[in-house]
């Protein structure tokens, strides 16, 4: 595999530097040089769909990502959407670098987002549910129940499900209830046994209990394991709860509301109680969807279209479940290990085995872990010893996002009733992990801790931590810095980088960053850390600057991008003029990427992947050739709007020679070249995925560093069994074969 440096020439090379010119500014700019953001996220989670659609993958695998689809969806209407319904409803006339107006943009999401959903349907129908049920794996329709399962099903909802009902008349007297966003419901229509006009009312399907129903199993290995889903079997018993009724029908539908917040933080004197107050109110957002069965009549839609103040393009009928996230628990369930993929256990990195010191590993080098490749339990362990450590005088750290049983936010807590300086700015306003954020915070400030709510306006979405501590010699830092979040749950199923530096150059620029977000002064600069919403922006364009003035001079001009997503217009357009000038840019783009490429005279060196496959790709890497002195950053942020400028974000260079060849030479390299889970991007704005050539090795880049990391685990639990050998700590550079 040949390294990334290794790229070719601009095919014209020219000695004399000619900069754009304001007509060649405003052709960069023009609205069909920009792929709409909410249609490209709609292409990355259809590159989803196409791993459920996948009959290479194990079969669990497939329900997973048909799981994931659904909820991605769900996500994509209550922000998304809801935003672009606002904007309708306010008659603004703000377009984006695309030209399309959010009417323009709504219209083409419905046709885009029907067509996903039917695939979805037909997929689960066709395909999925048959060879479940081949493997013994049933989700049985209630009325087709045979008498066994029939009289268990019967039991179970009048000792399980009956108390927990509530029925809800809706007339003059009882308004329509204010039903929580992706609750499940059911609509009644009666009447009573002496005629009259018709009764409505609504059932909700309560979240406490189960979605999909297990029933009994047999003792045997071979027994089938057969599932109904609750709402199917209220609906078959809905009778029940209204004795002396006819019933004239029962529908089960779902509303889907904005969940969006929205703080005025120069208002809220508690930012804290109005993130409390705003939660509560989210839950009862405007409706921006309504989801019934496929079967519900035209009458029944009508009424809840007007109850919930929607109209016919926001109604979606759907063939199956009202969501597939509901089939979570096949996903989970230890017993149908044979139909997922093999089972993987992170490596250690050799530079930190066991039991490690690694406050003295961190003096002697940087160590870069890439997860979930190699473990996360280092980064868990620091924290700890941080907290246990005597000579350790103050822990700061940026929380973001962590799991609900931290083993971190405990350590934190643990710290600070040491008497240790703990100092955790704790981002409230991470989207859907806001309660959970709310709770960390009032218990690190109940145990001593310093909490800070993040600064005004900004997301405190940087992964950054720092430690003082001291030392035999001295009073020195030691620092962790990540692309992924502080979760030890993630960390085991997304992709990301995280850097242990003792450099004081570095320990110092994060320093300054802590304190620039803690108190009142602005931020100064610095020579190693890109820091958003400071300089993030502006040192990133004028590194792509570089690389074209490189180019034009003759030299030759090469960019690598690894990202979640790239919307920013002006970056983008900095792109195409790096383009013109022969640069030639690869960017491996997990989801929305709205730059066009393959344009001729525009963006014909330009090349954008997608890689979506068993690992959720999140680390961000920047690569500038910089004419044989490369550059590297790992970093928190996308190329977007939002991380430019309303959210602080680090970006921090990999400045080992051997770390940062490992990134160039081997990391990236394995990217570019996949050819099985990457799709590549049109200037039209579809993916077409890529296949190896014939005879051509089978380049997985997910695979390849699975496979890398259990030989580096052999390796290491090998050197353990012969305590006789020496062992030389090694970092993550190290080459192996794959």
């Amino acid at each position: 595999m040949q390294p990334i440096t290794e790229s070719s020439p601009p095919e014209e090379p020219s000695n004399i530097v000619a900069l754009p010119s304001a007509t060649e500014n405003s052709r960069f700019s023009a609205p069909e040089n920009f792929i709409n953001r909410e249609l490209s996220w709609l292409e990355f989670n259809r590159r989803v769909l196409e791993e459920a659609q996948d009959p290479t993958q194990p079969l669990i695998e497939r329900v997973k990502f048909l799981t994931i689809f659904s909820g991605n969806l769900d996500e994509f209407f209550e922000i998304r959407v809801a935003g672009i319904k606002q904007q309708i409803e306010s008659e603004t006339s703000d377009v984006g670098p695309d030209g399309l107006s959010p009417t323009e943009i709504f219209n083409a999401i419905q046709r885009t987002a029907r067509e996903l959903i039917a695939t979805e349907y037909a997929l689960w129908k066709d395909e999925l549910a048959p060879a479940l049920a081949k493997e013994g794996i049933r989700v049985h329709d209630v009325a087709s129940l045979n008498a066994k399962r029939t009289a268990w099903a019967q039991r179970y909802f009048r000792d399980e499900v009956f108390p927990m009902l509530t029925p809800l008349a809706v007339d003059a007297s009882h308004p329509f209830p204010q039903l929580l966003n992706k609750s499940h419901n059911l609509l009644v229509r009666a009447r009573s046994e002496r005629g009259g006009e018709l009764l409505h009312a609504i059932v909700q399907v309560p979240r406490v209990l189960p979605r999909l129903i297990l029933m009994p199993r047999g003792k045997g290995e071979d027994e089938p394991w057969d599932y109904i889903y609750l709402s199917a079997l209220i609906k078959h018993h809905i009778a029940d709860l209204f004795p002396g009724l006819l019933l004239d029908g029962a529908h089960a539908f779902r509303v889907t509301r904005n969940s969006d917040l929205y703080i005025d933080e120069e208002e809220a004197d508690n930012l804290l109680r109005s993130i409390e107050q705003e939660l509560r109110r989210s839950s009862r957002g405007n409706a921006v969807r309504l989801e019934v069965e496929t079967e519900c009549p035209k009458e029944f839609r009508e009424l809840l279209l007007e109850f919930f103040d929607l109209g016919e393009m926001d109604l979606y009928r759907l063939d199956g479940p009202l969501s597939m996230t509901h089939l979570a628990p096949l996903v989970a369930n230890d017993a149908f290990a044979k139909l997922k993929d093999r089972v993987f256990q992170p490596a250690r990195d050799p530079a930190l085995p066991p039991h490690v010191n690694i406050f003295e590993v961190m003096r002697k080098q940087d160590v870069l872990l890439h997860h979930p490749y190699e473990s996360f339990d280092p980064i868990v362990e620091l924290i700890e010893s941080a907290a246990k450590d005597p000579q350790v005088l103050a822990i700061k750290i940026t929380l973001y996002r962590t799991s609900g049983d931290s083993p971190i936010v405990e350590a934190l807590i643990h710290a600070a009733v040491a008497g240790k300086q703990v100092t955790a700015l704790v981002e409230l306003r991470a989207r859907f992990d806001e309660a959970a954020n709310i709770q960390w915070a009032r218990r690190l400030e109940e145990a001593g801790a310093h909490v800070v709510y993040g600064v005004v306006g900004l997301k405190t979405h940087c992964k950054a931590l720092l430690i003082v501590r001291r030392d035999a010699d001295q009073l020195r830092r030691y620092v962790h810095l990540g692309t992924g979040n502080y979760h030890p749950r993630t960390a085991r199923i997304y992709t990301d980088f995280s850097l242990f530096t003792a450099k004081p150059e570095i320990t110092e620029a994060v320093a300054i960053v802590f304190n620039t977000l803690t108190g009142l002064a602005s931020y100064p600069g610095s020579d190693k850390l890109l820091v958003a919403p400071f300089d993030l922006s502006k040192r990133i364009i004028g590194m792509i600057e570089r690389e074209r003035d490189h180019a034009l001079a003759g030299r030759s001009g090469r960019i690598v991008v690894k990202l979640n997503s790239l919307v920013d217009q002006q970056i983008i357009e900095k792109l195409y003029e790096a383009s013109c000038a022969g640069v030639k840019i690869d960017l491996i783009i997990r989801g929305i990427c709205c730059l066009r490429p393959k344009i001729p005279n525009l963006s014909e060196n330009i090349r954008v992947i997608s890689i979506v496959g068993r690992f959720l790709e999140h680390s961000r890497i920047y690569y500038f050739e910089n004419d044989g002195n490369p550059q590297v950053y790992l970093a928190s942020a996308d190329w977007m709007p939002r991380n430019f400028i309303r959210r602080v974000e680090i970006a921090f260079p990999i400045e080992d020679p051997t770390l940062r060849d490992e990134v160039i030479n081997e990391v990236l390299p394995r990217f570019l070249n996949d050819h099985i889970k990457a799709r590549e991007l049109q200037a039209d704005g579809t993916y077409v995925r890529l296949k190896p050539e014939e005879g051509a090795p089978r380049l997985q880049a997910q695979l390849h560093f699975r496979e890398r990391s259990r030989g580096q685990a052999r390796k290491l639990a090998e050197s353990q069994k012969a305590p006789m050998i020496k062992l030389t700590p090694i970092t993550i550079a190290r080459k192996e074969s794959p």
